[in-house]
């Protein structure tokens, strides 16, 4: 019963900084939506400095958890519709980028997203029990895409490194998604490593690249390297 009440309390206590985080993936949206309305902003730099590659893998790893929560025993809404909500931000941010940038990358990746997704809500409305081998081959995705999303935040992380400067990264985004992603190393610990280490493995690496950016957010301003960066022509 007492451990029931730390699961109940654990889990409500990481929808509810998921809700935040849904509130800082929303802030780059908009950041988006105000830099296309800038008249000093130009055609193709709305979403300057944004890494294709980094949403693309947010993406993913926001629905490998939606299905993950749906696959497992008991239906963990918890984990779920946070998820799902998500999935359906970072999907606009990549139709934002497509817009912008009108490349064959960014509009394979929406389209390849969009399946997925519509195949994630497929599978939740028409079989959400799944067999112990698919729990496993669902498990398997997680890794994979916690190695994809590591990948795609060092491409973020390298793009402004390399230009000195965030462009269009929202800082809030990382700070939102930072404080969900220690309250969901909470949760995974209560729920036990036998279930919750993909929570706990995406959250650990999802951290410590919020971090980083957060830091390049401060580097950016104070740093003489990162000025000198931004005067040199792309």
């Amino acid at each position: 019963m007492q451990h029931q009440t730390l699961y109940a309390l654990a889990g409500s206590l990481n929808s509810l900084f998921i809700v935040v985080s849904l509130y800082g993936l929303w802030s780059q949206l908009q950041k988006i939506w105000q830099r296309k309305h800038d008249a000093r902003v130009g055609a193709g730099k709305t979403t300057d400095i944004l890494s294709l590659n980094q949403f693309s893998v947010s993406f993913l790893a926001y629905c490998a958890f939606f299905v993950y929560g749906y696959s497992i025993t008991p239906f963990n809404h918890y984990i779920v519709w946070p998820r799902l909500i998500a999935s359906l931000i970072a999907l606009a941010i990549l139709y934002e980028i497509d817009r912008d940038r009108r490349s064959l990358a960014s509009r394979n990746a929406l389209l390849a997203c969009t399946l997925l997704l519509c195949a994630g809500v497929a599978g939740l409305a028409f079989d959400p029990t799944f067999t112990d081998e698919k729990r496993v081959i669902s498990q398997s995705l997680i890794v994979a895409v916690t190695v994809l999303l590591a990948q795609g935040y060092a491409h973020q992380i390298r793009l402004i490194w390399r230009s000195g400067k965030t462009g269009a990264v929202s800082l809030k985004m990382s700070q939102f998604i930072l404080a969900m992603d220690i309250s969901t190393i909470f949760f995974a610990c209560v729920m036990g490593l036998k279930t919750g280490w993909p929570l706990l493995l995406l959250a650990c690496v999802s951290a410590t690249t919020k971090l980083i950016i957060m830091w390049l957010f401060r580097w950016e301003k104070t740093s003489a390297a990162a000025r000198i960066k931004r005067q040199v022509p792309a």
